[in-house]
């Protein structure tokens, strides 16, 4: 099982898709590095040759930002939009949806469980 950008490969997987568990590598940024590299894409990741590994981490470090310092970046942006009190940062920082959508009745993933209204008994008037 290969080890790429500090994440283990799925070995049975093609190395196209394999390359996907990469964060900030996606479906067409494992084609286009797997063009690069000259690697056939119906390989699976347990039968690459050590050379075509190395190609392939050779590449991926050269040529494009991901894992840590992808997440880094990310969080950073966030963190620039919330100290400078755009619309978008007050949106994180309440954990509201950021991009548009409505929150009258859907959202509960970014607004978590319901908070139900508090019912009390009422008062029994009976002598």
């Amino acid at each position: 099982m290969p080890r790429i950008s500090g994440v283990d490969l799925p070995g049975e997987k093609r190395i196209e898709i394999s390359l996907t568990y990469i964060f900030g590598i996606g479906r067409s940024a494992a084609k286009k590095i797997i063009e690069q590299t000259g690697v056939d894409p119906s390989t699976r990741t347990k039968n690459l040759s050590e050379d075509d590994t190395a190609k392939l981490r050779n590449v991926i470090e050269s040529e494009h930002k991901v894992e840590g310092a992808l997440r880094s970046e990310v969080a950073g942006n966030i963190k620039r939009l919330m100290d400078i009190g755009s619309y978008r940062g007050l949106r994180h920082r309440r954990g509201l949806p950021v991009r548009g959508q409505r929150t009258h009745t859907n959202a509960r993933t970014r607004k978590g469980p319901k908070k139900g209204v508090m019912t009390r008994k009422k008062k029994d008037s009976r002598p």
